[in-house]
């Protein structure tokens, strides 16, 4: 057990330390397509590490959208009244959809199973009517346009090298939040996952620990919300869409829901081959299908499984083959 978890924790490691190179693309190279799939590549992981907080308990939220626009609209409110700093702005949209989770954990988190990813899911269509239902709030169906660039100490972050740079950061102290959770509450959120009615018995405060997980999925999910509307400069309800969610949970079980290390890796394929098989218009959906039944049916526990798998029977020690001696004159 503590040598899995050495191993895990070594995993998480190398997972933000994947993302460290995202930090230097801007500054490389201008082309466009490259600063795309970097931005696109922090959001996506961090949205994914929201699923993966929950993953770690045995739950498969669908608020990660929900919570991403919560933190995300709440940002762009205080970027428009001139609070633009990017440590009250990364402040403001963590706490903001945390805030919000304490109440409405209070009601969905007894549930299980289907009951629970169903009633995640209605969160997300009825927080989607809130939006478009409340202009003067929200900007209904035009959004929240024109939201000024993060600065920080007074200094400008608005050019397009410095929104990448942005989002990448703010990726990395996501994928840290859930590094900090996730290891400090491994052994409880392991014996939620792996038997909730034996680790109940034990003395496991259930209700406790997935409020504890559920506040952290939601204000990480905050986080890559704000990191989305200070790139596109706008927070509007179709990019937080309920069906968006499918995407971040796909990230998830392609990479490995086990370790951080699968979040970074599922999503930087899934983004990437996306963008390929865009270029192939019609075909580009039927293509990421055939991408994610070919993954799924070949690595099940993830691509971060299938190696760890391999790596483990390459360490295994070759058992010797004895061979029992008949001796002679005896039957």
């Amino acid at each position: 057990m503590t040598s899995n978890r050495h191993r895990d924790f070594k995993l998480d490691l190398c997972g933000i330390a994947l993302l460290l190179p995202l930090l230097v693309v801007p500054l490389v190279t201008h082309e466009p397509f490259y600063n795309s799939l970097a931005y696109q590549a922090a959001i996506g992981v961090s949205a994914a590490m929201a699923v993966y907080v929950m993953l770690r308990m045995g739950l498969l939220s669908f608020t990660v959208p929900a919570f991403m626009a919560i933190g995300g609209y709440s940002a762009a409110m205080f970027a428009k009244a001139g609070m633009n700093e990017l440590l009250l702005l990364m402040g403001v949209a963590f706490v903001v959809p945390a805030l919000f989770a304490i109440p409405l954990g209070a009601l969905v988190l007894r549930l299980k199973g289907i009951y629970f990813i169903f009633v995640t899911f209605l969160f997300n269509e009825i927080l989607q009517l809130v939006l478009f239902e409340t202009p003067t709030l929200t900007g209904g169906s035009d959004g929240i346009s024109a939201v000024p660039a993060a600065s920080l100490f007074g200094t400008s972050l608005s050019s397009p090298s410095m929104l990448v740079i942005v989002t990448v950061s703010i990726c990395i102290v996501a994928s840290i939040c859930t590094l900090l959770v996730t290891q400090r509450f491994r052994a409880e959120f392991t014996s939620i996952e792996e038997n909730e009615t034996l680790a109940e018995s034990l003395g496991v405060a259930i209700w406790k620990y997935r409020t504890i997980g559920f506040v952290a999925s939601a204000g990480i999910s905050g986080l890559a919300g704000f990191a989305l509307v200070n790139m596109l400069s706008t927070a509007h309800p179709s990019s937080f869409a309920s069906w968006s969610v499918n995407s971040y949970i796909a990230y998830a079980f392609v990479g490995g829901r086990g370790t951080m290390l699968g979040m970074v890796v599922g999503s930087f394929l899934l983004i990437f081959m996306t963008n390929i098989f865009s270029s192939y218009a019609n075909l580009s959906a039927g293509l990421y299908g055939v991408l994610l039944l070919v993954v799924m049916m070949g690595a099940p526990n993830g691509l971060v499984g299938l190696f760890l798998k391999f790596s483990e029977r390459r360490k295994a020690p070759i058992q010797p083959t004895i061979n029992p001696i008949v001796k002679e004159g005896h039957a």
